[in-house]
């Protein structure tokens, strides 16, 4: 995926982390932190499913990405911790308040870096639903919550599912 600004509004909050010279990360992915490094989604190793896939990120979930790193490239970069951002996502329908959390590879094997899904839980959730979509959509404006920095997604329900 390349680059894609994704901010909309609000206030993003941003911290410098860490990069390894071995990750390569573009502006918009989502972001989670490994020990002391930032790591976008895509690189994070399967954990055997969908479901705790999007949980072992969640519990791990930094932000978004404002800065690239290219391969071989140790400079920090800039992470949005909260804000409204905008991401692709499978063509559904959104309620405001709804869940949402990283999509997974349609393989099922690796979360995608740059794209959102709807979840049922708040343990599964980097954000909630922003804009209402009552027509089937293929992009949602979402509020993340940096679970390392803001303690993450708070809550019992969503108010679709």
């Amino acid at each position: 995926m390349a680059d894609k600004m994704r901010w909309r509004y609000g206030d993003t909050n941003p911290v410098i982390a860490a990069v390894d010279a071995s990750t390569v990360i573009e502006i918009g992915d989502l972001i989670y932190q490994d020990v002391d490094d930032a790591r976008p989604a895509s690189s994070q190793v399967d954990q055997g499913s969908e479901e705790t896939n999007q949980e072992y990120f969640a519990l791990r979930f930094l932000g978004v990405a404002m800065q690239r790193s290219r391969a071989d490239e140790t400079t920090p970069i800039r992470v949005a911790t909260t804000g409204v951002f905008e991401f692709d996502c499978p063509s559904d329908t959104f309620e405001l308040g709804d869940f949402v959390g990283p999509d997974e590879h349609a393989l099922g094997n690796a979360l995608l870096s740059q794209q959102v899904a709807k979840v049922a839980e708040s343990k599964l959730a980097v954000g909630r639903v922003t804009k209402r979509q009552a027509v089937a959509a293929t992009s949602v404006l979402i509020d993340i919550r940096s679970t390392v920095m803001t303690g993450g997604v708070q809550g019992g329900s969503s108010s679709g599912t």
